[in-house]
């Protein structure tokens, strides 16, 4: 089983291209040893990451991306088999793919920023609520606190101060920014989506 995500840059047209560089940098970062990603169209992209890694990894993405005001981004996650691999991800194809398209698909409809499909109908609702709620708060993110979310993604179990001391900013602007992105509450929704992932796959 694996997780292919599928997005698109909102609005890349009326923007400078600062967003293609913090694209590229968190596509290496969130694919991990596999470097599985491709940039295709000029601002669409698929990613292939763990699966239950798959909301960490769109938080992480959205975070890199939101830094570049008035960028955004749509993503589809989908988590399914592989049929077939080839070197090229675009050429790739199986169930994780086909549910990466169907739910990137049916955002612009949906007029959302993210979901998921898997082969299970009861997990994808449940955990497409959850993204829902998320996405009162992550959409909007200004640039500090998408800085402060992606910071503090790159440095796991690193404590404020020195998250102070690698952004520039004071503990307490740190501590406000996380607190604005409700950066607990998508960590606790994280490890509720790895909980249920485990229980149904």
């Amino acid at each position: 089983m694996i997780c292919i995500i599928t997005g698109d840059i909102v609005g890349s047209r009326k923007i400078k291209d600062s967003w293609l560089l913090s694209l590229k940098n968190a596509l290496k970062t969130v694919s991990g040893q596999s470097n599985k990603w491709e940039i295709y169209r000029g601002d669409s992209f698929q990613v292939e990451v763990e699966p239950e890694n798959a909301i960490r990894a769109a938080a992480y993405l959205k975070a890199c991306i939101r830094i570049n005001k008035p960028a955004d981004v749509r993503m589809g996650i989908g988590i399914g088999d592989i049929k077939t691999k080839r070197k090229k991800l675009s050429e790739s194809s199986g169930d994780a793919f086909i549910n990466s398209g169907a739910a990137f698909d049916g955002l612009k409809q949906a007029k959302l920023n993210l979901a998921i499909k898997t082969g299970s109908a009861d997990f994808d609702e449940e955990i497409n609520v959850l993204i829902k709620l998320a996405l009162i708060t992550m959409d909007s993110w200004g640039v500090v606190a998408a800085e402060m979310v992606k910071y503090t993604l790159e440095n796991e179990n690193v404590l404020q101060s020195e998250l102070a001391a690698i952004s520039g900013r004071t503990q307490s602007s740190v501590s406000e920014a996380l607190k604005r992105a409700h950066f607990t509450e998508i960590m606790e929704m994280d490890k509720l989506y790895r909980k249920k992932l485990n229980q149904t796959f």
